[in-house]
């Protein structure tokens, strides 16, 4: 995709991923929204000569029904302007089901599968009128590989790659395509909160690990291309692998790694 003069909006960029895909994207000649909860938590991105021509705050907060559609009551003609939408933000909790906050759970199921569905809901109908858009969606390497201590946060992540796959199929020949981001682990706050719960269980030292600015150039170079799948690459990819093949493989994996008596 020609991201020249197109509208550009990545949500949940007010930090670690988001943020990072936000300034790729500002590195290009786009119209640029970026999307955060609470507009007091925008990180002013600039553009380098040649890149971004304009860069606007916008608020997108995916927490309720009515929180979106404030939001995009907000956005008003900006939401049918829209030519590719980054379904970035999200939520994580893990960790025994039984010892999980049940109000965490439904925050996560809600911004992370829910929340994503409702705002590409709200913009592919201008997408589908100019016949041209991008849909790209955060499923992480959880939607694959569902490991012990992840049983919630896989549960969504898988959602949003049958949503994506889908949706995929559902919009052949319109001229609007989707791209699944099978992201590993990247640098973020999120990535420390997910050391911090999945390690009371399992040794997470050797997660492959990059930084946000490396995946986020990957995610913007796939966005301009065909593909409708960003994988992981290293060796979070071959868990994807293991995942498409006999459940006997993440078995031995998961028992090698996971014990249900906290480590420390």
């Amino acid at each position: 995709m020609d991201l020249r003069d197109k509208t550009c909006l990545v949500t949940g960029a007010s930090r670690g991923i988001g943020l990072a895909i936000a300034r790729e994207l500002a590195k290009r000649p786009v119209r640029l929204l970026v999307g955060v909860r609470q507009l007091d938590r925008y990180v002013p991105i600039e553009a380098p000569r040649g890149g971004a021509t304009d860069i606007t705050p916008v608020r997108v907060d995916l927490a309720s029904r009515e929180s979106i559609d404030a939001s995009a009551a907000e956005l008003g003609e900006e939401l049918g302007s829209i030519d590719v939408l980054v379904n970035n933000a999200g939520l994580m909790t893990g960790g025994l089901l039984e010892e999980q906050d049940v109000g965490e759970i439904y925050a996560m199921f809600q911004a992370n599968l829910v929340g994503l569905t409702h705002l590409t809901r709200l913009v592919l109908p201008g997408m589908l009128e100019r016949r041209s858009g991008r849909i790209v969606n955060n499923a992480s390497i959880s939607g694959y590989a569902y490991f012990p201590g992840a049983s919630t946060y896989a549960a969504s992540k898988a959602g949003v790659v049958a949503f994506s796959e889908s949706l995929r199929r559902e919009l052949k020949g319109t001229g609007v395509s989707t791209l699944q981001l099978v992201t590993p682990g990247v640098e973020t706050d999120m990535l420390a909160a997910t050391d911090a719960v999945y390690g009371q269980h399992m040794d997470t030292s050797a997660w492959d690990r990059q930084s946000p600015e490396s995946w986020a150039a990957k995610v913007v170079k796939a966005i301009e291309g065909d593909g409708h799948i960003l994988g992981p690459g290293g060796k979070t990819a071959l868990a994807k692998l293991a995942s498409r093949g006999p459940a006997q493989a993440l078995d031995l994996f998961s028992e090698r790694m996971f014990k249900r008596e906290p480590r420390r």
